[in-house]
């Protein structure tokens, strides 16, 4: 039954290959989303291991962070850029399981992200969740929490107002679309915490730190922010 199984596996594979979502080649047994080599070949930031990163220096002075981290460098055309394409665009939302899982076992090995209480995804409007069908921060998040065994929390920091998309506005545009976005229905839940607040890709910041803004307000609240992407 098992040789049956994999023979019938084996020819709907020739029929219809499963590809690799960062490169478009075809995946080969035990293969999943992302190919062998892209595995090993994708642009890991290591900001984990460097306190002072790129993005820990975006928020100085504008939110008090205890640790801040991008999985991947991010590039017009890369393979990073083809990920969260499908990601986001094209349905294949295991790809953030899969991301967090990797980004959480990075994270594993930094004493400051391991004192983490809970997992927090930056929430979607209501109606562009009903056109995605789904977060995709609330997806890494899944996958982060799942590598340092913390819960994820997504019914506490809401997104009431819905805005423009944020693609082609400029720093200071995106800063002003994101001013009073944010709301926190239960801080009481959050008090003494050690919030680590997750996105998909960091360009301004203007997202995380409008999030960050409306937590940091809650006594006794400690924020650190991950991503999978950091857009240089």
């Amino acid at each position: 039954m098992n040789l049956k199984h994999t023979y019938l596996s084996d020819f709907v594979s020739l029929l219809f290959p499963e590809l690799c979502a960062a490169c478009g080649e075809s995946l080969v047994a035990n293969e999943h989303l992302i190919c062998t080599g892209c595995r090993f070949s994708l642009p890991l930031t290591n900001f984990h291991l460097h306190p002072d990163n790129i993005v820990a220096q975006q928020f100085w002075g504008k939110l008090k962070l205890e640790g801040a981290y991008a999985l991947y460098y991010f590039a017009k055309g890369g393979k990073i850029q083809n990920l969260m394409h499908a990601f986001k665009y094209k349905g294949v939302k295991q790809i953030g399981n899969l991301l967090g899982n990797i980004a959480g076992e990075q994270l594993n090995k930094n004493e400051v992200f391991k004192t983490a209480d809970l997992v927090i995804p930056v929430p979607l409007h209501k109606k562009r969740m009903r056109q995605r069908g789904y977060n995709q921060s609330e997806c890494f998040a899944e996958g982060i929490a799942e590598k340092l065994n913390i819960a994820v929390e997504t019914d506490n920091l809401v997104r009431p107002t819905a805005t423009e998309t944020q693609t082609h506005k400029s720093r200071f545009d995106r800063f002003n679309n994101m001013q009073e976005v944010f709301t926190i229905k239960h801080p009481e839940r959050l008090r003494n915490k050690h919030v680590l607040l997750v996105d998909d890709v960091i360009t301004t910041g203007s997202t995380l730190e409008a999030c960050g803004a409306q937590l940091l307000k809650i006594e006794g609240l400690k924020l650190s922010i991950a991503t999978i992407a950091y857009a240089e």
